[in-house]
């Protein structure tokens, strides 16, 4: 019981140091409330962000990758023409004059 009494003394002699600095007591429970209790707080909103972030620095290496792989496919193309007929067979089913296509589908 002597421990509580002594800590509200201790309290109750501290209060001049309140009233002089109370606007900045109330400024710093102003900010605590603002950042971590407020429906609008940065914690909040900051999550969501930090995780969209991450998901789009996987999607920008994805297409950097993919990019990478197209232009290798490019210069392929561009620089011999064997390569260049293949790819227009396999992807637009073109053909030569003498030739016929058949375009097989397999049902799983």
């Amino acid at each position: 019981m002597k421990n509580i009494a002594d800590f509200f003394k201790t309290v109750w002699s501290k209060r001049e140091l309140f009233k002089k600095h109370r606007y900045l007591y109330t400024l710093i429970a102003f900010v605590v409330w603002v950042a971590v209790f407020d429906q609008n707080s940065v914690f909040r909103d900051m999550i969501p962000d930090m995780m969209l972030s991450k998901r789009l620095e996987k999607e920008k290496d994805v297409y950097l990758q993919k990019i990478h792989d197209d232009s290798i496919m490019l210069n392929e193309l561009q620089t011999n023409d064997e390569n260049l007929k293949k790819f227009a067979r396999e992807q637009y089913f073109m053909k030569a004059d003498d030739e016929d296509v058949f375009i097989v589908i397999e049902k799983n």
